[in-house]
C-alpha cells in the first residue's frame, strides 16, 4: 500500500509548495464532535489503531474524517515526516509515514498538534488516509 503522492493530496485542495490552500468562503464550516462509535485503522494485516473516543471532524466539502487520540494509536509504528500543510480552518498539520511489513508507507498520518483555537478539540489526534488505510467504523468500511 506504498504511496507516491504527497500527504495532503486526498484532502480536497490543492497542494501547493507545501502548503495547502482553500477558499475562504462565507459558507464554510467544520464542525467537531465526539462519537463513541468502534473506530479502527489497519495497514494490511497489521492494526495501527482502534478507539471508541474519536472526534468526527465535518468540514464544508470534504468527507468526513474521524480523529483518533493518540493515546489509542501504535505510535510506535509511526515516525513523523518534515512534510507540513497549513489548513485556514484548523492550522498547521504534521504528518507520519507507517513502517509496517518492512515497507513505509509515506505520509498516510496527520495531525494537527497545534490547531487554531477554532479547532482546538483535535489537538493530541491524528487522522488517517481513508485511500491509504483501511478504516472501519462499527464494523462498516470508510469509504473516501
Amino acid at each position: 500500500m506504498g504511496s507516491s503522492s504527497r500527504p495532503g493530496d486526498d484532502l480536497g485542495v490543492d497542494v501547493i509548495v507545501g502548503r495547502l490552500t482553500a477558499p475562504m468562503t462565507s459558507g464554510h464550516t467544520v464542525t467537531i464532535a465526539p462519537t463513541d462509535a468502534r473506530v479502527e485503522v489497519r495497514l494490511g494485516d497489521q492494526v495501527l489503531a482502534a478507539t471508541e473516543r474519536a472526534l468526527v471532524l465535518c468540514e464544508t466539502g470534504l468527507p468526513n474524517r474521524y480523529y483518533l487520540p493518540k493515546d489509542d494509536v501504535r505510535m510506535d509504528l509511526l515516525r513523523p515526516t518534515t512534510f507540513e500543510t497549513t489548513c485556514p480552518f484548523k492550522g498547521i498539520a504534521s504528518y507520519w509515514s507507517a513502517d509496517v511489513d518492512a515497507m513505509v508507507h509515506d505520509g498516510i498520518v496527520w495531525g494537527y498538534e497545534h490547531p487554531i483555537e477554532a479547532a482546538a478539540q483535535i489537538a493530541g489526534y491524528v487522522s488517517f488516509y481513508p485511500t491509504r488505510t483501511d478504516i472501519t467504523v462499527d464494523g462498516s468500511p470508510v469509504v473516501a
